[in-house]
């Protein structure tokens, strides 16, 4: 039995999604054949897919390297593409020969522009990337590109807010050395390419960013909030916005704050610090606890973490940290600053009242810089009091200080602190974290932080906060104890034992 080799070539040795024939070869006729008998299909000229069933303007789009390479080799990404790398909104644009054209296939427009090729590009210290046969360019070449002003470009190059944006991203994760750096790779490329005045207008806005030009060249709110001293972090402003938009649409209830004096008050104050400090790790029996809060007792060998549940304890119940919120950015900024300082106070090391110096982390998420500190929780605080009802007052606020994370040490207590002081400023009852709502306190903080999710956070909230204004407070300590033990409050095993409402533990006896 004879076998037609072109037929075992394609079979066999090809596992790519798409075919691509040349000329009018034995392999073209090959593939004509087999798309006319249906087993393949074509998608544009000379360019075929053995994927019949998914819609062949995803097959173009997530092989549009390899189709690119195969229609105009040695082009090179021009314009926006040269710094997104992808085809976005279904187009990507190249240089190519001295030919204006466009290529349109399904779900894929790729528009051909004149312009000096790669190869000429490859010396160190900027060489553009060879991929597949096309040219991914430079990081300084693509800021080039998108430099244009001719008339038309703006609808093919990024915005100049945008292109900021990444600079500002450059020079906070790598320093002002390497955006300089980046601006004389592009004065040389410049200086190839013939761009002089896109490379006179990249030079202008680096250089405002840097403080050594005008910053009337700037235009985003970003870079200006930089050279005026003031940088913030642009994707927690996007992650404050998720939340703010989820707060907006929310109903909550409103507890009344039962325990705003006498007992009751220095009752809740007390397992509001007890837990608090428990889910940070600084962990005591209650009895213990007792102890340092109401008879000024310093556990041997535990003086920093006694000191630590005493300052939670004495900022959870004395004015102003307990109930008077700031008005102003300053002020909020002035706040934070006196309760972390308050709560921090045996714990010099950790720098008690001071914005961090270095950048902290947990897990795998990294915080603010602490150059942007400042600025990002200003800009979170106009978020805060855009927001009109003080139970999403609090929850915009708890996440906002714990998504930067201010300081060395002490940020959660600090963030569910300036919480709970919205809340019984507006007369609300406060939230109490118990120790077996730990993962369901944090897992949904990771979820909003990580996927951009807001809504099992806010569900998680307001389940905690109807579960604590369950309790009378005013009973004797160990009574109220004897409670919360009910519901399960001090369980560490998580895996066995959940949050119990009292009237269910009441009901279970």
């Amino acid at each position: 039995m004879n076998v037609d080799p072109t037929m075992s070539q394609i079979s066999d040795s090809d596992t790519a999604e798409i075919l691509f024939s040349i000329g009018d070869g034995a392999f073209a006729r090959a593939l004509r054949r087999l798309a006319d008998a249906g087993t393949i299909r074509r998608i544009y000229a000379g360019i075929y897919t053995r994927n019949l069933d998914s819609p062949v303007e995803a097959i173009v789009l997530r092989n549009w390297a390899a189709i690119v390479s195969h229609l105009l080799p040695g082009a090179v990404l021009a314009y926006r593409s040269a710094l997104e790398q992808r085809p976005v909104d279904g187009v990507i644009y190249v240089r190519r020969g001295r030919t204006r054209r466009k290529l349109e296939l399904p779900g894929l427009v790729v528009e051909v522009f004149s312009g000096a090729g790669a190869p000429a590009l490859l010396d160190p210290p900027a060489p553009d990337l060879l991929h597949r046969t096309i040219y991914l360019p430079s990081e300084a070449r693509g800021f080039l590109e998108n430099m244009g002003a001719a008339r038309g470009a703006s609808r093919r190059v990024l915005p100049q807010e945008d292109i900021e944006t990444r600079l500002d991203k450059i020079l906070t994760i790598r320093g002002d050395f390497k955006l300089n750096d980046l601006r004389d790779q592009a004065k040389a490329i410049a200086e190839k390419l013939d761009l002089g005045a896109e490379g006179k207008r990249f030079d202008g806005i680096v250089g405002a960013l840097l403080g050594t030009h005008e910053e009337k060249k700037l235009r985003s709110k970003l870079a200006l909030a930089r050279v005026a001293g003031k940088p913030y972090d642009p994707d927690r402003l996007e992650l404050f916005d998720v939340l703010h938009g989820a707060l907006s649409g929310s109903v909550f209830a409103h507890p009344v704050d039962a325990s705003n004096r006498g007992v009751a008050l220095e009752n809740f104050a007390f397992f509001e610090a007890y837990f608090s400090n428990f889910i940070e790790g600084t962990t005591f029996e209650v009895e213990e606890a007792e102890q340092i809060v109401f008879a000024g007792a310093i556990i041997a060998n535990r003086s920093e973490d006694s000191h630590d549940i005493l300052g939670t304890f004495r900022a959870a119940s004395s004015t102003p940290w307990r109930n008077q919120s700031a008005s102003m950015p300053d002020g909020f900024l002035d706040w934070l600053k006196s309760v972390n300082a308050l709560v921090m106070q045996a714990r010099p090391d950790k720098r008690p009242g001071q914005w961090k110096e270095k950048r902290n982390m947990a897990g795998n998420t990294l915080f603010v810089l602490p150059e942007q500190v400042p600025a990002t929780l200003a800009e979170g605080f106009e978020r805060i009091v855009s927001l009109t009802d003080p139970v999403a007052r609090a929850l915009m606020t708890m996440f906002v200080v714990s998504e930067v994370h201010p300081f060395q040490d002490g940020n959660g207590r600090t963030a569910r602190l300036a919480m709970n002081c919205i809340l019984s400023e507006a007369g609300m009852c406060r939230i109490i974290i118990p120790t077996v709502y730990r993962e369901d306190y944090l897992l949904p903080l990771k979820r909003l932080t990580n996927d951009r999710d807001a809504v099992p956070y806010v569900r998680s909230m307001q389940r905690i906060h109807d579960w604590t204004s369950r309790f009378d407070y005013g009973q004797q300590r160990h009574d109220v104890q004897r409670q919360l033990a009910r519901g399960n409050a001090f369980k560490e095993d998580l895996r066995n034992y959940r949050l119990i409402f009292p009237d269910d533990a009441a009901s279970r006896g």
